[in-house]
């Protein structure tokens, strides 16, 4: 049975917290925001493609930077887009070619402005936490908003994280659960978690176990995207949350992840 309780401190429209609300809130999801900082500097899987670009992304997925570099750079300086935001990615982790934040901006920045979704994301992040670029909290949110929009997970977390502690603008936790729910639907585990929390709280949504149960399911399951511990902590949530619920809540929240499951999990 659902708890129907909608939580009095949030609000459709506005989403301001009382202190020991915000301080539990901020508690218990801090930590998955700096597990979001990791996720911006690791690779990202890529579709499937064909084309002059085919063997540069090949290279940069299997982790051979050095031909990765030599196909895409010439490819980059011609202006193509996703060749721009491969380079940016490795000059912001040092792979194929020094580390250097700002020659990463200048990358993500074109393809940025040609409307890649990833490099919008990852420019947002630089400009969040002031890499390559000095910090700019108005610049993050503009970027991410942009991405997020075209269905980016990791900038959907991000503009949730941002919405939710007031960065650029007044705290709004009921978008930041809407940005988290789309990067959850899209099977980030991030998400996945910090929306559990949202729901187990009842801020920015209706207080829902059976919800809260279900995403730390999901989360917990390991899609090489993130590390091991953000799985972890979704497996301790899942099970310190299912010491309060009934049997019929944690059945039925049991049936509703493997729904959502995916196949061979």
């Amino acid at each position: 049975m659902k708890d129907k309780r909608r939580d009095t401190g949030t609000g459709c429209s506005g989403a301001f917290l009382p202190d020991n609300t915000a301080r539990n809130m901020t508690k218990r999801l801090l930590p998955l925001a700096f597990l979001l900082i990791a996720c911006a500097i690791l690779p990202a899987a890529l579709p499937a493609l064909a084309g002059p670009l085919e063997d540069g992304l090949a290279a940069y997925k299997k982790g051979d930077f050095d031909t990765a570099v030599r196909l895409l750079q010439p490819l980059a300086e011609q202006g193509e887009a996703q060749a721009e935001e491969k380079l940016g990615r490795m000059y912001q982790r040092g792979k194929g070619v020094p580390k250097d934040f700002p020659r990463a901006v200048e990358w993500y920045r074109k393809a940025a402005e040609k409307g890649d979704a990833a490099a919008q994301g990852r420019l947002g992040f630089l400009y969040r936490v002031g890499a390559g670029v000095p910090r700019d909290l108005k610049l993050a949110q503009k970027w991410y908003r942009l991405a997020a929009e075209q269905g980016n997970p990791l900038a959907q977390v991000g503009l949730g994280y941002m919405l939710m502690d007031g960065s650029g603008e007044k705290p709004d936790v009921v978008a930041a659960a809407g940005w988290f729910s789309k990067a959850a639907e899209h099977g980030d585990a991030l998400a996945m978690l910090a929306l559990g929390t949202l729901y187990e709280l009842g801020q920015g949504v209706s207080r829902d176990w059976v919800q809260a149960h279900k995403w730390y399911a999901l989360a917990s399951v390991d899609d090489g995207e993130y590390e091991q511990d953000l799985f972890d902590r979704a497996k301790r949530a899942k099970e310190e949350l299912a010491k309060q619920m009934s049997p019929a809540q944690i059945a039925e929240a049991e049936r509703l992840a493997r729904a959502m499951m995916p196949p061979g999990k």
